[in-house]
């Protein structure tokens, strides 16, 4: 009996030093949990912006342009310590084929192109080892930072200089976001001085928001398809609340069908919509029409999405106001 019950002490020692250990594991695995969501960084809150001081100056000083176009490269197109003026990061980056265009088109006193440097990339969080790639959150709210700054800083110093803000992938999110929290009287410049957006392969394009140039497309972005899916650095933040505001009648977009990042399926976790969604997969399997934009033919001219763009932007340019200087 005495041994009997030496036993079942010892058992119940083993049994209770084995879910201390269990207890320990899992705490551990919760906090590398928390500490891998922290690390990857959630979504920024948009950055402050002046408030704007009523009334304007009938001129501003002779240095400032009269228009200022900010554009925004897509994922691994661009870097945070790139030449605004002259972005050598990748040569191949898409908004080169609209932005080099307009420069050669317009001098720097009519319209000066900028493009925003920022780290623009996408980490996978699940590769392991680690692939050393800045989240997409934290990429994004560097980009949406950049722009705000810049086009702030221009307002500031150049109160009558006029805007085109246009991007591309990850930076047509960028722009979008920009352009929403100008429609919408928090933004870095007045609504008024906006003379127009155009986006191209929006990540969280709303076919209601704004005109999509080209071919019909059935789908949405890829932020609304998967509205709020959250995975580390992640974060599908899905439609912009109110759209792009007063901006919406300025604003054009482009999508090519069956680009995952802007021809998504609708509500593609709704159960009803499962199956159709399901069905939708395959065509994004080893496609690569999202890199294919320089080609893509949006109308019956055979004028592809970046001529197109940069027609669009250089026609906002040549009837822009030209401001008197002092």
């Amino acid at each position: 009996m005495a041994a009997a019950g030496k036993g079942r002490t010892s058992a119940g020692r083993r049994f209770l030093r084995l879910l201390i250990v269990l207890i320990v594991m899992l705490l551990v695995a919760l906090a590398a949990l928390v500490a891998w969501y922290l690390l990857a960084g959630r979504v920024p809150k948009p950055p402050p912006v002046p408030t704007p001081t009523p009334g304007r100056p009938s001129a501003q000083p002779a240095s400032c342009p009269d228009v200022q176009v900010v554009a925004i490269p897509g994922t691994w197109e661009s870097s945070a310590g790139d030449d605004p003026f002259n972005p050598t990061a990748n040569l191949n980056s898409l908004m080169l084929n609209i932005t080099r265009p307009l420069e050669a088109q317009f001098g720097p006193q009519r319209a000066q192109v900028y493009t925003v440097p920022y780290v623009a990339q996408f980490s996978n969080p699940v590769a392991l080892p680690p692939d050393g790639q800045t989240s997409y959150n934290k990429s994004r709210g560097e980009g949406t930072a950049k722009a705000t700054e810049v086009m702030a800083s221009m307002h500031a110093n150049c109160p009558l200089t006029s805007f085109v803000l246009t991007g591309f992938s990850q930076g047509a999110v960028i722009a979008g976001d920009v352009a929403a929290a100008i429609g919408a009287g928090t933004g870095p410049v007045p609504a008024d001085l906006v003379l127009g957006v155009g986006v191209i392969a929006d990540g969280r394009r709303d076919p209601a928001a704004a005109p999509t140039i080209g071919p019909s497309v059935g789908g949405v972005g890829a932020e609304l398809s998967l509205n709020g899916l959250k995975v580390p650095g992640i974060t599908m933040t899905g439609p912009r609340p109110g759209g792009f505001g007063a901006l919406a009648d300025r604003t054009v977009q482009i999508c090519a069908p069956s680009d995952g990042i802007c021809d998504a399926p609708p509500n593609a976790f709704k159960p009803s919509n499962l199956l159709a969604s399901l069905s939708r997969v395959g065509e994004y399997i080893n496609n690569p029409v999202h890199a294919l934009y320089n080609t893509f033919v949006v109308d019956q001219n055979g004028t592809t999405a970046t001529q197109w763009m940069t027609n669009w932007a250089a026609d906002k340019v040549r009837s822009a106001p030209v401001p008197a200087h002092e």
